[in-house]
Parts: C-alpha cells; structure tokens; sequence
C-alpha cells in the first residue's frame, strides 16, 4: 500500500508508523491525477484506489472489487454500490448515488436522488436507489489514459470524475456489497468515525 499526498503533513504521520508515502505534485484536479502520477512508476496490472475519506473501508469490500477482471478481460475499471436503507441518504448530496443496468454497469452516478421513483412517494421504499462507495479497481493502462482525458460537462456538474469515464464511453463494473462504511464528507462525520475507531481500540 502507498499513500499519495500533496500534504507534507500527511506524508510525516505515514512516515511516522512505518507505512509507505509518495508526495505528489500539488497541481492535480482531482484524485485519479494524483493516482495515475504514482502508478506511472509501478509494474503492477492493476491498481486499487482507496480514498483518504472512506477509512472504514472492509479489506473484504476491496477483494470483491477485484473479483470481475480475473474473467473479463476487457474491463478497465471496477466499483462497489450497496442499498440504501435511509432515506435521508437519498436527499443527502454528499451520498452518491448510483445505478446500474442488468450486467452490473454503471449507467450514471449523481449526488442527486436516483432513481427518481425512489423518492416520488414520501415515506416510500427506495426501490433500486443505491449509494456508491468511493473504492476503486483500475487496470494501470487505462488509469493512465483515464487521467489524461478532457473533463466532462456531466463530470464538471455533479462534481463527479467517475462520470468522465462513461462520458468518454468507459464502462465501470457496479459491485452489489452489504459493506456500507461512512464516507467523511463533513466534520460530524469525522467524529462518528473518531468515536467507532477509538471503541474498536479500545475493545
């Protein structure tokens, strides 16, 4: 595992538990820049993104991202989706929602409540709504090309780099998982993951 960081900071507190650290150019727009500047250097076939803001990620949730490119050898890119059970997730911009047709692909992500029957009943079941979690497979060659496209309009709008690659006619393969880790995307969120955290060291 190598943590990529602008932050000089980050890059102590890793050094500082042993963990492997490359700082980065600070000019990237996104992560997947940042990513593709690492694996520029690595002979690897794949490559797995784990995002700073999803630290509760199940190593279990990142084999089954795996699983798909061991029998599909066209597939350039892979991601996990699971249900969602509240329904503020669905109103809330910061879950990413996500859909996908019958074959598991993704056929658009958005901050915005999808589908919209999911939401056309108050207090109704969120029928094939589904939260995306930021994880990531890659194979290396496509990440290198992936981060060398132009951005998107959709991208540029939702705020979403994933939609750069089905924009540009990538498909992403959308694993189903029960795993549904916290995502920190604002600071309440950072203490419930401080609070599970220091209980599970604690135990």
């Amino acid at each position: 595992m190598i943590v990529a960081t602008d932050d000089e900071r980050v890059r102590d507190v890793v050094l500082s538990f042993g963990g492997k650290v490359r700082l980065t150019e600070r000019q990237h727009r996104n992560g997947t820049e940042r990513l593709a500047e690492v694996a520029r250097d690595l002979t690897c076939d794949l490559v797995v993104n784990v995002q700073g803001d999803e630290p509760l990620i199940d190593p279990l949730a990142i084999d089954l991202a795996l699983t798909p490119f061991a029998d599909e050898p066209t597939l350039c890119m892979s991601t996990l989706r699971t249900p969602i059970s509240n329904p503020h997730d669905l109103r809330d911009s910061n879950v990413v929602k996500v859909v996908v047709d019958r074959d598991d692909f993704a056929l658009y992500f958005s901050r915005a409540p999808i589908p919209h029957t999911a939401t056309a009943h108050p207090g109704g079941d969120a029928v094939g709504a589904c939260k995306h979690i930021g994880l990531y497979v890659y194979r290396r060659d496509f990440l290198l090309r992936f981060a060398e496209l132009e951005p998107t309009p959709l991208e540029r709008a939702e705020r979403l780099e994933q939609l750069r690659a089905l924009e540009h006619g990538y498909r992403i393969k959308v694993l189903e998982t029960s795993h549904d880790p916290i995502g920190v995307d604002t600071p309440e969120d950072l203490e419930r993951v401080r609070q599970i955290m220091s209980a599970g060291a604690s135990q």
